[in-house]
Parts: C-alpha cells; sequence; structure tokens
C-alpha cells in the first residue's frame, strides 16, 4: 500500500468526506498532497505566507514549542516547532515509533494496511530495509552518477532553448531532472525512460482527478515489478540489480518494489519543488546568482536554500511508546507528534536573520530539510548533487530569466506536506 493511497484512507476514516475527490492530494504529495478539505484546526502547519511559514506558526514557535494540535476523534496530538524539541523528538530511539499500526487501530484502520518503507517502520525492519538502500546512496556510489545528470540537466536547458515565448519551468525543468537521475539510480532501461519519466510525473497532476494519479501509482508498481522479474534473471548497474546480487532471495519482489517505489515518490517531488522554488528565489534575488555566474561553488547557497524553502513541512507523524517529556511539556504513550520542520529551520536559535537568505551565514547542514535522526533522508546527497548542477547550469545558459507572470498570482500549494509551485511560467531571456 503505497503511502499516498495510506494518507487516503485515514483521511477518510478522520473526516469522512475526502476519501474519493482528494485521495493523493491536489498534485499527488508522496506523503499527502493537497488536505485542503481538512479543517484549518489541523491545516495551520501547512499553512504558508509566500514562501515563510504562516506567522501563526512562527508565534507558535516563539511561544509555545510544543503545544496542542486539534485532532478529530480524541486523538491527543501536538505539534512541535522549536529547533532543539524537533531535534530531541526526531533524534529519540526509545521514547517514538513511526509505526503507523500503532495509530491505525484507534481510528479504525487496518493496522496491517501500513504503508511499509523506510518512513513509517521501526527497527529493526528499518534497520534492515535502511541497509539495503544505503550503499547506493553514498557519495562514492553516486559520483558514478555526476556525469548523467550533467548531460540530463544540459539536455533540458537546450530542449528550453528550442521553445518560443513562455516556458513552465516546472514541467520543462524541476520534475524531468529528478525523475530522469532516478532512471539512472534504479537501472531504467534506456528504451523505457520516456514511458517511466511520464509515469512518474503523471501521479504528480490531477487534471484527470485523483483516481487517476492514484492509477498511475499502480501502474509505477506493476512496471518496478517487471523490471524486478528482468533483474532477477540478469542484475544490472542500478540500485535494484546491486540489492538483487548482495541480498538475492532475502528480499521478495514485493518489499522491493516498494523501496523502489520509495525512492521515487521520496526524491522526485521533493527535489522538484526545490528546483522550482530555488530558481524562483534566484530570479527574486538575482544578486544570489552572481556567484554561480562566475563559477564558485554551490554547495553554500544549496544548504541555505534547503534551510530556507524546507519542501517537506511536517516530518513523518511519531507516536510516544512511553510517558515523557518534550521541552519541559508531558507527553503521554500513545500520543502523536507532529514535527514542523519549516518552523524548526527558521528558529533564531541557529542565528540572527533566518527569515532571510545568507549563503554566507555558516550554517551549513544544521538545518532539517531532510529530518534527522535514524530516519534522516536516505536521498539527501543526491539531491544535493541534482541542486548543485541545476542551478549554476540555469543561471548560466538563461542570465536574463524572469517570471512570466505576476509573483502574486503564482499558483502555491495551499496546504500540502510537500510546498510546491503548481506551475512556473519563465521568459528565458
Amino acid at each position: 500500500m503505497s503511502v499516498a493511497s495510506l494518507v487516503s484512507s485515514v483521511r477518510s476514516r478522520l473526516l469522512g468526506f475526502v476519501a474519493r475527490r482528494y485521495a493523493g492530494g491536489s498534485s499527488g504529495m508522496s506523503f499527502g498532497g493537497n488536505l485542503s478539505m481538512l479543517p484549518e484546526s489541523v491545516l495551520f502547519p501547512l499553512f504558508r505566507d509566500g514562501l515563510d511559514p504562516s506567522a501563526k506558526v512562527n508565534e507558535l514557535r516563539e511561544r509555545e514549542p510544543v503545544s496542542r494540535l486539534s485532532l478529530p476523534l480524541g486523538i491527543r496530538a501536538w505539534l512541535v516547532t522549536g529547533y532543539e524539541p524537533v531535534r530531541a523528538v526526531l533524534g529519540s530511539v526509545d521514547g517514538f515509533s513511526n509505526d503507523f499500526g500503532k495509530l491505525a487501530g484507534r481510528i479504525g484502520v487496518d493496522a496491517g494496511a501500513t504503508p511499509g518503507g523506510l518512513g513509517f517502520a521501526d527497527p529493526p525492519v528499518h534497520t534492515r530495509l535502511r541497509r539495503l538502500l544505503t550503499p547506493e546512496f553514498t557519495m562514492r556510489r553516486l559520483a558514478r552518477l555526476q556525469p548523467r545528470i550533467t548531460t540530463i540537466v544540459n539536455d533540458r536547458l537546450d530542449a528550453m532553448a528550442a521553445m518560443e515565448g513562455a516556458v513552465d519551468l516546472w514541467q520543462e525543468f524541476a520534475l524531468p531532472i529528478p525523475a530522469l537521475a532516478i532512471c539512472e539510480l534504479l537501472g531504467v532501461p534506456y528504451s523505457d525512460r520516456d514511458y517511466f519519466q511520464k509515469l512518474s510525473t503523471s501521479r504528480f497532476d490531477l487534471d484527470d482527478g485523483a483516481h487517476a494519479s492514484l492509477d498511475a501509482m499502480t501502474e509505477s508498481l506493476d512496471y518496478l515489478g517487471g523490471l524486478i522479474t528482468k533483474e532477477r534473471k540478469d542484475p544490472g548497474d542500478g540500485l535494484l540489480g546491486s540489492i538483487i546480487r548482495a541480498e538475492g532471495d532475502n528480499i521478495d519482489d514485493r518489499e522491493l518494489a516498494g523501496l523502489a517505489d520509495g525512492v521515487l515518490t521520496g526524491g522526485l517531488e521533493t527535489s522538484a519543488s526545490m528546483l522550482a522554488l530555488g530558481s524562483l528565489v534566484l530570479m527574486n534575488q538575482p544578486h544570489l546568482a552572481d556567484p554561480l555566474r562566475a563559477g564558485e561553488p554551490a554547495d553554500d547557497l544549496v544548504e541555505e536554500l534547503l534551510r530556507y524553502l524546507t519542501v517537506v513541512q511536517v516530518a513523518f507523524p511519531r507516536f510516544a511508546v512511553r510517558d515523557l517529556e518534550v521541552a519541559g511539556v508531558p507527553i503521554k504513550a500513545g500520543d502523536v507528534v507532529m514535527c514542523s520542520l519549516s518552523a524548526a529551520d527558521r528558529d533564531s536559535v541557529l542565528g540572527p536573520g533566518m527569515d532571510q537568505i545568507d549563503a554566507g551565514r555558516g550554517t551549513t547542514k544544521s538545518h532539517l530539510a531532510f529530518g534527522y535522526g535514524f530516519h534522516r533522508c536516505v536521498g539527501a546527497e543526491l539531491a544535493r548533487m541534482e541542486l548543485r548542477i541545476a542551478y549554476p547550469a540555469l543561471v548560466r545558459r538563461f542570465p536574463g530569466m524572469k517570471l512570466a507572470a505576476d509573483p502574486a498570482k503564482l499558483a502555491m500549494r495551499r496546504a500540502s506536506i510537500v510546498f510546491g509551485l503548481e506551475g512556473l511560467p519563465v521568459l528565458l531571456e
């Protein structure tokens, strides 16, 4: 069961009227999508004021960094917004669980219908699954992808340069780059890549309705299952082939397809949102791009954009396994704890002026854009590589690029766990 399908099921239990129409969300976010039919008392941690966390979330962080969150069905829930309290929750190895089964029975969902994968698993299951993926995401192993990602970026720039009039940077640049990079990582055959890219991105396009998005997810798992069958016979050099060679029959096809789909859903929409939103920032503040055009490394700017934007707004929910305290606030066993990553990354404990972008502030990698603790995003280095290659290439190729729309009228996702744009029309010159 995919995370999107699971969230759809939970929402239907919570409010009853969103299951059909809004399953998968507006743009089908891999961990939640558009939840705009839920009450604002639940949704406000996902709201933004432009690119900033909402004023209410910021106020809570300063006044009450661990506060009660109103959820239906009598579920006791907490919202954690302060940087240090968020790190305390996410870094706890024995106080909290990610196992959805601990909540499922209480809200009438089959406890066995968990999404699986790293995000909703506890040790030892989580330890085993992460051990399978981690070797493929080391910088040494990812270095082999760098030339291909550079080629992918340059190909997209060439394609955009050949277009007339306004270009949708979201569709033509931000989405294809991570989609094709994941093809390289997984070992999708070249003959299938156009199909796989279309299949990958269609789950985030609800023009044909939410069911079309869920159908695309099902088709993706079916495709991955067929690819795994072929890899079993002749393992390639990609992630699937490497795991099959290392594990053999110790991992079954369903579990491996779920891992591969998790790589797709976890690495596609988040990286695409960062590419689009980061490009918007560079157009709004062109001085930030000057060092990139001059050939300086993008590393510090990428880290600062990751912190400033924090596109994954909240971490996977945690469930307290015992009575404990967070920042002096008593939390009871069974309570649900939501951590606002976007709020935490603007906390003044990180330094002054955290609502502004300063690539030289020296807080490299202290941010929580990839989470924290043993559930920290396993694909963080791949995302960094994509951003470090794509941003400089874009601003060097099109130094006069500007918005082709009123900035105030850009369509932003109103209440999405993965914050982002619905489109980004630009004039390249």
